[in-house]
């Protein structure tokens, strides 16, 4: 019943803003929308933590600690990017970039992008998994080109073509998963769930999984953004509204929680190191091109974009080198990320409206102008950049340790990596926030609740972690072996 109270929530609110005119019910309806999935959320994670994984509407629906950890990161960050972009839309519509009509279409595809993603994180069967992430990018695409300007409708266009042909290489793996388990469990809809995949991936053809692996994650890699399919990333998220760039940041995990289930499969059928050896490839060449693609960066949307790629590669790394304590510290590393971009776009949201321009140079004195979106912009980066005592430290020591302990010979290229990002986030933002504020600086209404409570939470993982957080990623790491 959860299960179904979860989707049924954000694909309602999505249906009833089609319809909503008036702008600020349209905005109280969003945020309501989003806690209500929130809270669907949590009742569903505590259902799972009473009762075990579940099945639900004739095992198309499937909920366990992995995919209702994700579930609910993205179900709060639905909940404060709503509140967040209450403040922020209208501050846009006001300035006249956007119209009453595209205001009711962006809440409408808010609310049906998270319904999809939701889709992708509780099915049970890998062919709804593809179509909800097809969904999802369709969702997704129609928010980048929001303000219908010439470089917004090109975003649109390079996101929609290179997810378009990524995602057709990760229908044709999808297609030879099924291919293998035909074999094994008959013809018909069965052997596409991922439950049954599971209990026999012992026998299915190991050579047919192992080619299936090689699509899906070019395909699935192309939506989280992995270098060389990354170049729609930073177009993405620099042209479309903001509140539209923090969403597409989750459907990053969603496509990495993909691939985690299919490398449970692969590893299961071939008893090697292969599909982790291909996501250790792609993961440590995307943290080092997006590190020193940072430091070329002028537009602070687009220098964050190539930050989001760096952690998607640090969290693909850490799932192919796998162990206990690389997949905790992946995992980890999914939520304090997610949380930590998430708070850095909220202030930099707040930051480009300020000075009505993206351009880092021209952004100055944050701190003088409006504290709390300089020390925001601040602390968010000192987080991003793994400094103690922030969360992602502590997600990405995990990781750093199991390297030198599985992989020496890759520490370098690791720790390399990690640096230049850090040396390039701390050489850009540190005039943006401590110089003199120009002229032409605006004071503005500023969304305080989701920069603080999401600064707050990543503060309070990292000096200490609650236990029932601790056990549920444990619990992850048991169940993925």
């Amino acid at each position: 019943m959860s299960i179904v109270v979860l989707l049924c929530v954000p694909l309602l609110a999505a249906i009833v803003l089609a319809f909503v005119k008036e702008g600020k019910a349209a905005s109280d309806l969003n945020v309501a929308g989003s806690i209500a999935t929130f809270f669907a959320g949590v009742w569903l994670a505590w259902e799972v933590h009473e009762h075990g994984p579940m099945l639900v509407a004739k095992n198309l629906f499937f909920a366990d600690a992995l995919s209702v950890y994700l579930a609910l990161i993205t179900a709060f960050i639905d909940m404060t990017t709503a509140m967040f972009s209450r403040r922020y839309m209208s501050f846009e519509q006001q300035q006249g970039l956007l119209s009453q009509r595209r205001m009711r279409y962006y809440h409408s595809m808010f609310q049906l992008f998270v319904f999809t993603m939701l889709v992708a994180l509780l099915t049970n069967n890998v062919g709804i998994l593809w179509i909800a992430m097809e969904m999802a990018t369709l969702s997704s695409v129609l928010l980048v080109s929001l303000y219908r300007t010439p470089s917004s409708i090109e975003a649109a266009w390079k996101y929609f073509i290179l997810c378009g042909v990524g995602i057709a290489q990760a229908l044709f793996g999808t297609i030879l998963l099924y291919l293998a388990a035909e074999k094994v469990l008959g013809e018909g809809g069965d052997a596409l769930l991922w439950t049954n995949l599971n209990q026999v991936k012992s026998l299915m053809e190991p050579n047919v999984l192992s080619l299936a692996f090689v699509f899906l994650m070019v395909g699935y890699g192309t939506k989280m953004g992995l270098v060389p399919v990354h170049h729609w990333l930073p177009d993405a998220y620099s042209e479309g509204a903001f509140p539209a760039a923090i969403l597409s940041g989750l459907l990053l995990n969603v496509a990495l929680y993909a691939l985690v289930r299919f490398k449970v499969l692969v590893d299961g059928s071939l008893g090697t190191h292969h599909a982790g050896n291909i996501m250790m490839g792609f993961g440590l060449l995307s943290l080092m091109i997006s590190a020193f693609s940072i430091l070329r960066q002028k537009d602070i949307k687009r220098m964050f974009a190539y930050s989001s790629i760096e952690h998607m590669g640090i969290a693909t790394f850490a799932f192919g080198l796998g162990g206990a304590v690389a997949t905790f510290g992946a995992l980890l590393h999914m939520f304090m990320h997610s949380l930590t971009k998430a708070s850095l776009f909220f202030t930099c949201g707040h930051a480009i409206q300020m000075h009505q321009t993206s351009e880092m140079t021209r952004i100055r004195g944050l701190i003088r102008g409006n504290p709390l979106v300089g020390w925001g912009l601040m602390f968010g980066v000192m987080a991003i950049v793994g400094m103690p005592p922030f969360g992602i430290f502590t997600s990405e020591f995990l990781i750093l340790t199991e390297t030198v302990k599985d992989a020496p010979y890759l520490t370098p290229f690791l720790l390399v990596g990690l640096a230049v990002a850090a040396a390039a986030l701390f050489r850009r933002v540190q005039s943006m926030v401590m110089a003199d504020a120009p002229s032409y600086q605006k004071s503005i209404n500023t969304a305080y609740v989701p920069i603080v409570l999401h600064l707050a939470l990543i503060l309070a993982v990292g000096i200490y972690m609650p236990d029932i957080l601790n056990q549920w990623l444990k619990n992850i790491v048991e169940y993925m072996k």
